[in-house]
Parts: C-alpha cells; sequence; structure tokens
C-alpha cells in the first residue's frame, strides 16, 4: 500500500457520498412525479400546514448542516472510528432527506414555508417550542440544536482532537435537537412512512449519541 491510498479514500468515500443523495432524490423525484401524473387516483395527501410536511421541510434543514458538519470531519480526522460515524451520519442523513423532498413533490407542495420553523409543533404539548412567530431565525436554529455560523467556521479551522472534540459536542447537540422533532412528528402526523422514517432517526440517533459520548471519553474532550 502507497502512501496515497488514506488520503485517496474520503474522496472516493464524499463521491460516493454524492452519488448516493442525488440517486435519493432523483428517484424520489421521479416517483412523485408518477404518483402526480399516473391513471390511478391518487390518495390524500397532507396539506401545506400538516405536521408531516412541516418536518419534511424543516427536518431537510437540519439534516443539511449534520451532512455538512460530518463531512468536514470525515475529511480530516484521523481517528477511525469517528471516521466511520461521520460517514455513516452523512451517507445516512442524506437518504432521508431525499426521501424528504420526495414526500413534497409527491404531494404537491412547495419545499419551502412561509410559516416559521417548528409551527408545525406548536400543538404538541411535550415537543412544542412555543410561539415561533416570537422567536428569530437564530432563536428557533438554536431551538433545534443548530450550530451557529460562528462554530461551523470554527470547526473549519480547526484540526486534530480539537476539530475532533468541537465535532462531537456540536453533533450530540444536533442530535439532541433531532430527536423531538421526530418525537413530535410520530405524534401529530398522519402519513406512517413519515412516521417510520422518525422512529428511525430517534432510535439511529440516539445510538449515535450513545457512541459519541464513548469517543469524547476516549479521546478526553471536556465535557
Amino acid at each position: 500500500m502507497t502512501d496515497d491510498a488514506p488520503a485517496a479514500r474520503p474522496a472516493v468515500r464524499w463521491i460516493v457520498v454524492a452519488v448516493v443523495a442525488v440517486a435519493v432524490i432523483a428517484v424520489a423525484f421521479a416517483v412523485g412525479r408518477f404518483t402526480a401524473f399516473g391513471a390511478t387516483a391518487a390518495p390524500a395527501h397532507p396539506s401545506e400546514t400538516s405536521a408531516d410536511a412541516g418536518f419534511a421541510r424543516d427536518m431537510q434543514v437540519h439534516h443539511t448542516q449534520a451532512v455538512l458538519m460530518a463531512m468536514e470531519i470525515y475529511r480530516k480526522t484521523d481517528d477511525d472510528e469517528l471516521r466511520t460515524l461521520s460517514y455513516d451520519i452523512a451517507t445516512g442523513q442524506s437518504g432521508q432527506r431525499g426521501e424528504m423532498y420526495g414526500w413534497l413533490v409527491e404531494w404537491g407542495l412547495p419545499q419551502a414555508s412561509s410559516q416559521p420553523l417548528m409551527t408545525w409543533m406548536e400543538s404538541s404539548g411535550e415537543h412544542s417550542h412555543g410561539d415561533t412567530a416570537a422567536l428569530t431565525q437564530e432563536q428557533l436554529m438554536s431551538e433545534m440544536g443548530m450550530a451557529t455560523d460562528a462554530e461551523l467556521s470554527e470547526l473549519q479551522t480547526l484540526d486534530g482532537r480539537p476539530a475532533d472534540c468541537l465535532f462531537l459536542e456540536l453533533m450530540i447537540r444536533h442530535h439532541q435537537g433531532a430527536i423531538p422533532m421526530a418525537q413530535a412528528v410520530i405524534e401529530l402526523g398522519d402519513d406512517e412512512r413519515v412516521k417510520a422514517v422518525a422512529g428511525t432517526i430517534v432510535s439511529g440517533q440516539s445510538a449515535e449519541i450513545d457512541a459519541m459520548r464513548d469517543i469524547q471519553s476516549r479521546l478526553g474532550c471536556s465535557a
């Protein structure tokens, strides 16, 4: 094996990530177009303001940032366990994001909404964020556990163990923001496919939080 092989592996794998993401979105779009224009009558779909549609939109936003952070740490970490985990996060969430895009196409709904983030969660007693119209975009994104622009810039600047530890801190918080969103659509939604994916998010990201905390401990990251 030459010295160039390890450096080449991230680039090759991210080509795979990109191809998977594009393929999933293309298939989802095709399915939506077929459903919309096929000869058989289409079933009733979620409405513009439904929990299902709100979840599909907001979780796409959420997943997009997770994929970007995972790609960043995968590219430069020297920790094999963290590299594997970040690859799994990026590919898994890219696929889910494509599914959500496809749902909205199938339902004949726009990918974006004029409503603030998480408005669809307001009727959930346990997971509501209150009056979302009273919060700024930055406050809403913080409620979702998302990283700030400054934190993302810091992650891009750092290398080695400091970068690994910052990524783990940010991604744990990110997952902790996603899980209540998934639980809310399980409670409020009507589409069984949406609920199934949401259940996968709850179980999968809960397990990933445990794995990331173990890596934090092994690397000696500050709590």
